[in-house]
C-alpha cells in the first residue's frame, strides 16, 4: 500500500499509558524491608538443572529465589496454596508495572481475584537497568520454554523444558495427575533472564544473563503461596534455551521469617472487590 501523504504526523502521535498507576495501592516497602532485616532462614529446596522443585511460603513470610553456583535463570509459577485457581497472571503484571519487574513492583494474580500475591522487596541484579540493547533482567513478556514449540520447530520432543519441569513439580507437590496439573502451569517470571525486543524486528531475545553465583530475588508473600520454579535448560540463556549442551547450574528457593511483630499493622490483601455482575 502507499504511504499516505499524513504517515509522519500520524506515526509522531505521543504514547498514553493504558494503565496509569497513580492511585494504585503501593507497598510498605520500608516496613517489608525492616521485616526482612530480621527474617531467619526456614525450609529450603534446590531446582536442579533442567528439574523444578517447589515451595510452600506462608503469608507474611519471604521468598528468597538464588542462584548459588553458576549463572542460571529460571521460570516460576505462583499459586494461592489453597486454590490453584487463582495464580500468577504475568500480562496483567505486565500491563501495571513493565516488561521487567524489580523491587518495589508485584506480582499479581489472575481473575477474578486480581491482588498482589507478592512483592519483590530485594533485587540483587536492580544494578543492571536496561542496556544498549534494549534487555533487562526478570522478564514478564516470555511464555516459558515448552515441548509443544519445541516440536513444532524442531519437530522433536524434549521432557526437560521448563514447562514440562514445572508440570511434573505441580504434579509432585498436589498429588493431580500429570494431565490435570499442566492444566494449571501457566506463563511465568522468568528470573535472573536478561531479554528484550528487537528494534527492528520486534521479535523476543534473550542474552547472556549477568545473574552470578550470590545472586537473588527476594519475595514478600502477600498470601499463602505455593512456588514452583524450573532450572531453565539454557543455562544462563545465552545460546538456546531447551538443549542439554548448555551449561546448567541449580536454583535455590528459600523461606526467610521475620521475628514477632516485625510487620505489625500488615494484613493479607483482599480479592478484588468487582461485583461479578458485568452488566446484567
Amino acid at each position: 500500500m502507499t504511504e499516505p501523504a499524513d504517515a509522519q504526523s500520524r506515526r509522531a502521535i505521543a504514547p498514553v499509558i493504558c494503565y496509569p498507576t497513580d492511585t494504585l495501592p503501593q507497598p510498605d516497602m520500608a516496613l517489608y524491608r525492616r521485616a526482612l532485616a530480621t527474617a531467619r532462614a526456614g525450609e529450603s529446596v534446590t531446582a536442579l538443572p533442567r528439574e523444578a522443585a517447589s515451595i510452600r511460603v506462608p503469608a507474611g513470610s519471604f521468598l528468597r529465589i538464588s542462584c548459588p553456583d553458576g549463572p542460571q535463570v529460571g521460570d516460576l509459577n505462583l499459586f494461592n496454596a489453597a486454590d490453584l485457581t487463582e495464580r500468577f497472571y504475568s500480562g496483567k503484571t505486565r500491563a501495571l508495572h513493565g516488561t521487567h519487574v524489580t523491587q518495589g513492583h508485584r506480582l499479581w494474580s489472575s481473575f477474578p481475584y486480581l491482588r498482589p500475591m507478592a512483592t519483590i522487596v530485594a533485587d540483587s541484579l536492580v544494578w543492571y537497568g536496561k542496556d544498549a540493547f534494549g534487555g533487562s533482567v526478570h522478564d514478564v513478556i516470555g511464555t516459558r520454554c515448552d515441548p509443544y514449540t519445541g516440536r513444532l520447530l524442531s519437530g522433536a520432543d524434549y521432557h526437560h523444558c521448563c514447562h514440562s519441569n514445572l508440570t511434573r513439580a505441580l504434579s509432585d507437590a498436589t498429588g493431580l495427575p500429570l494431565a490435570e496439573a499442566e492444566s494449571h502451569v501457566h506463563d511465568v517470571l522468568n528470573v535472573f533472564m536478561c531479554t528484550g525486543f528487537t528494534r527492528d524486528t520486534g521479535q523476543y531475545f534473550m542474552k547472556a544473563s549477568p545473574v552470578r553465583a550470590g545472586d537473588h530475588l527476594d519475595l514478600f508473600a502477600e498470601i499463602d503461596l505455593l512456588a514452583v520454579l524450573s532450572a531453565c535448560p539454557g543455562g544462563d540463556c545465552s545460546a538456546q534455551h531447551s538443549s542439554d549442551a548448555a551449561a546448567c547450574y541449580p536454583l535455590g528457593m528459600q523461606v526467610l521469617t521475620p521475628a514477632p511483630g516485625a510487620l505489625a499493622g500488615w494484613v493479607p490483601p483482599q480479592v478484588n472487590g468487582y461485583d461479578r455482575s458485568h452488566g446484567t
